[in-house]
């Protein structure tokens, strides 16, 4: 029935099938998503790694990151030895807790600057911007944000170059009291990479109602561009 088409499709959770080289043969919507992150082959070599040693299904309790997406838990099923699926078992997101503000309207570019002037003091990395100008003052949690971005920059400290981007992020947005806005994203970036505060990030992202996406050489943070409360 059709139905069961349009319920994979929809999933909440990425879903792939695959033939026997590894080509993508179906994809549902959410998988899309995840693709542009993470390559058709390295999820293919997951489903190799985690399927059944005979025909059937088999479902594996992980602990998967692939940037923002978290995952717990997969299924790899085939029947034949044509054809393997994969299905993700996403964690649940963090939402940004708007109702427990507690912010001050700020100018996020003097938050940047000062955030780079402190690391100054203990780092010879040369620092490159590349801001979107646009941005109005907004509303955040501004102790706890210079707290996340300080050490994220300090996580970059032993690099030569320390690059900084700020953007709005394309097509997404969240709707808070019937009015929509825009997710900005702010990504630091440079050779070496301090990783043992890893952790903190974690714990600290979403007290500043922010998500992050922490790569080998690159962190991002997501918040929502709240600029009237």
């Amino acid at each position: 029935m059709k139905i069961y088409e349009d319920w994979l499709e929809y999933d909440y959770n990425p879903f792939v099938l695959f033939d026997k080289e590894g080509k993508v043969v179906n994809i549902n919507a959410e998988a899309q998503f995840l693709i542009g992150l993470v390559s058709p082959k390295e999820i293919f070599e997951l489903a190799c790694a985690y399927a059944s040693y005979d025909y059937g299904f088999k479902t594996t309790i992980v602990d998967i990151d692939y940037g923002k997406y978290n995952f717990f838990a997969l299924t790899v099923g085939y029947n034949d030895d044509d054809y393997i699926g994969i299905k993700l078992y996403k964690k649940p997101s963090k939402s940004f807790d708007l109702d427990s503000f507690n912010n001050t309207k700020v100018n996020i570019y003097s938050l940047i600057d000062l955030c780079i002037s402190s690391l100054s003091t203990s780092s010879n990395a040369l620092h490159k911007k590349i801001l979107d100008p646009t941005f109005p003052d907004i509303w955040l949690r501004v102790d706890i944000f210079l707290k996340l971005l300080s050490k994220i920059y300090n996580s970059f400290g032993n690099s030569k170059t320390i690059t900084t981007k700020l953007h709005l992020k394309t097509g997404e947005h969240i709707i808070y009291k019937d009015k929509k806005f825009s997710i900005f994203v702010l990504e630091i970036s440079g050779e070496k990479r301090e990783k043992e505060d890893d952790y903190l990030l974690k714990e600290i992202a979403p007290e500043a109602n922010s998500v992050i996406n922490i790569k080998e050489n690159s962190i991002s943070v997501e918040l929502p561009l709240i600029d009237d409360i």
